[in-house]
């Protein structure tokens, strides 16, 4: 499963997604936690509605992790089988709870 973080600085999940320049892409397998790379976007500071730039360049990935979202990402990241999900705090704290979430559900 690749997941992918919004996040400022590489250490916490604290962006609204369409404010997100950069994201941080994570590959989860056999238990296992990987960082793989770090995608930069081109948002601009003054425009609105700018999550479809962030759910565009994470097309590949399964899971979207943000501390927000619109309604016009929710319905971009449908069209591409992207999972939104909100949450926020450190990185590595994030990605364990949705991992912790995502085993219970499939036992």
């Amino acid at each position: 499963m690749r997941l992918a973080v919004v996040s400022s600085d590489g250490e916490n999940v604290d962006l609204h997604l369409g404010k997100g320049k950069s994201v941080y892409i994570y590959e989860y397998v056999e238990n296992k936690l990987n960082f793989i790379e770090r995608r930069d976007i081109e948002i601009s500071d003054d425009s609105k509605h700018q999550g479809g730039k962030v759910i565009k360049t994470c097309e590949d990935c399964d899971v979207l992790i943000s501390l927000q979202y619109g309604f016009k990402s929710k319905i971009k990241a449908d069209d591409v089988d992207l999972k939104l999900v909100i949450d926020e705090g450190p990185i590595d704290e994030v990605l364990q709870r949705y991992i912790d979430h995502y085993n219970f559900m499939h036992k």
